[in-house]
């Protein structure tokens, strides 16, 4: 079983979650536009040095402003999957508008690329109780997986009991293949390690520790990893955050690039389709779990 996937949710830095609501001049949205473009290229360079195939969730938008960074991720052999169409979170919608932002981030996101999307990850892991109806619509679109279910406590996302390993997440009348990302289980609690603040918060050892958790599972596991591009480029602009937003974001941002070396270059890693497609062609009965 391929247990590893390192992903990447690609957004300009001014949309992300905790910005929402801020004002943000035209002239720092193209400096944060340009910065992303280079630091993916960066990303980039360094996954192939690795050697690594990775899995880019892509806001859609990009497609339309830099199609030709959407062209280069996949001619480099990495997939790209949906990360909605402007960054916002499935709360902001009802069933008819969210089936149209997919749809729309979908085709922009296929067009550039020249091939099919098959995953989705939601902004700020938002795919939660409240928003159960996503799951209906995901599959109706037509994507084949979904990553979007953190199982944990936190105050903006996360439903804790949901299973740890990829699972079919349950809607009122679809489902969907659902690869939530990597968590350690400590007595009976789940600690978020997949990536984000995590990443640059806690020592290294400990999301290896969850990696290796996962490889040692009985019942399919997969270490889900996900990055920002943000999170890898120190010298950006700052964000007028409040005191504790601007703590989470921008805690241990200088020491990402080594990091992330360390993990490319330690275990290996695989796209998430190419995961999904092992976990189905393997037969495995995966846990059925209803939000």
């Amino acid at each position: 079983m391929l247990v590893n996937v390192a992903s990447f949710d690609v957004e300009e830095h001014y949309r992300i979650e905790a910005a929402v609501g801020l004002t943000v001049s035209a002239e720092l949205k193209a400096e944060y536009a340009a910065r992303m473009e280079s630091t993916t290229r960066r990303l980039l360079d360094q996954l192939a040095v690795a050697k690594v195939a990775a899995t880019f969730y892509i806001v859609g938008e990009i497609a339309r402003s830099h199609p030709q960074l959407i062209r280069d991720i996949h001619a480099a052999g990495h997939e790209i999957g949906s990360h909605s169409w402007d960054h916002r979170r499935v709360h902001r919608f009802n069933p008819d508008s969210f089936r149209e932002d997919l749809r729309t981030s979908k085709d922009a996101l296929e067009q550039a690329a020249g091939a099919p999307i098959f995953g989705f990850r939601a902004p700020t892991f938002s795919v939660m109780k409240e928003t159960a109806w996503a799951i209906d619509v995901l599959a109706e679109t037509g994507f084949e997986y979904d990553s979007s279910i953190f199982p944990v406590r936190h105050d903006r996302y996360g439903i804790p009991d949901a299973p740890r390993g990829p699972f079919i997440a349950l809607g009122k009348e679809r489902e969907i293949l659902e690869l939530p990302p990597l968590t350690y289980r400590i007595s009976r609690l789940n600690l978020p390690v997949a990536g984000g603040g995590y990443f640059r918060l806690f020592p290294l050892f400990v999301m290896k520790a969850g990696l290796r958790q996962a490889a040692r599972g009985a019942a399919p596991q997969v270490g889900m990893l996900y990055f920002h591009p943000w999170e890898f480029d120190p010298d950006q602009p700052r964000l007028s955050l409040s005191r504790l937003a601007r703590w989470r974001t921008y805690v241990g941002v200088r020491r990402t690039t080594g990091r992330l070396g360390r993990l490319l270059a330690g275990f290996p890693f695989h796209r998430a389709i190419d995961v999904v497609r092992e976990i189905r062609a393997s037969g495995v009965i995966l846990p059925r779990y209803r939000l």
